[in-house]
């Protein structure tokens, strides 16, 4: 018989295409808070599901439950059914409901019965084995390739040519448009100015961000580069790639590149309404 939570079955009856798949992860995962590991687990699950990013399931036996205390809150999915929360107490450090977990889920997903997840943000650091890891857990199914391409690669902006490169990285990542990663050389960098953001990304580490200033007009944060990739991604070090996004156009080898729709768009909006959902999870670019 199926099980019925708040009076409803199962999102799965009315949308059986919708996709949950749960896989034990062969990788040792921890999680850290106020300097204690609140899990350490060789057992710990990745959670597949329809258009969100991977989630890190521990089973309760891999996690101080000794330092979480449960909640009133509860929250409701009608694929995986009423999740219960508890909060994290780590001396003078208190993270509200950054723990949840189905204890009576339904029956497609029995199997999660056992785990909680965490929150990324509400905790200090994550790692798998010894190395830390960012944002969220790394797809195994992602591929991120940085490809050295002597095609002739031009960036307009602000009607001026502000990159021109023939030893550009293509990098090809899974669900994302392609991106132009350009030796500084050339760019004209007389155009940009440092700034502020910085974001990270789980495949390929801590970015830093440029601004652009062309004809007394200000385009913030329109280029990136990754200072230290991680070790998987050496090839992009200190190179710069514009968001295909918001410049005026990209070109390769004199034809411009489609502009991508994406959550990068600055009309992300209102695009996203009228353009079919076959990107998947998302990540940094």
């Amino acid at each position: 018989m199926a099980t019925i939570i708040e009076g409803r079955e199962s999102g799965f009856k009315t949308n059986p295409d919708y996709k949950i798949t749960f896989e034990p992860s062969p990788r040792r995962v921890r999680v850290q808070l106020n300097g204690e590991w609140i899990a350490d687990s060789t057992k710990a699950h990745l959670l597949f599901e329809t258009r969100h990013l991977p989630v890190y399931y521990f089973p309760r036996s891999d996690v101080r439950l000794d330092l979480l205390t449960p909640t009133e809150h509860h929250s409701f999915c009608p694929y995986k059914g009423t999740a219960s929360y508890w909060t994290i107490r780590v001396g003078d450090r208190m993270s509200e409901n950054a723990v949840w977990g189905y204890p009576e889920s339904y029956d497609e997903v029995a199997a999660i019965q056992d785990f909680v997840a965490f929150y990324w943000d509400r905790v200090d650091h994550w790692y798998e084995e010894d190395e830390e890891i960012f944002v969220h857990p790394r797809d195994p199914y992602k591929r991120v390739d940085a490809v050295a391409s002597s095609r002739h690669v031009q960036v307009v902006l602000g009607g001026e040519i502000v990159a021109d490169t023939r030893r550009a990285h293509f990098v090809f990542e899974t669900r994302l448009p392609t991106r132009y990663y350009i030796p500084q050389e050339d760019v004209r960098m007389e155009l940009l100015v440092p700034s502020e953001k910085t974001s990270a990304c789980p495949y390929k580490g801590r970015a830093r961000y440029w601004s652009a200033k062309i004809g007394g007009r200000d385009y913030p944060d329109i280029v990136w580069f990754y200072p230290e990739p991680i070790p998987e991604c050496p090839k992009i070090r200190g190179l710069l790639s514009f968001f295909n996004e918001q410049v005026d156009a990209i070109l390769v080898d004199g034809i411009e590149v489609p502009r991508p729709v994406t959550p990068w768009s600055k009309d992300w909006k209102e695009k996203a309404a009228t353009v079919p959902d076959t990107r998947g999870p998302v990540t940094r670019p």
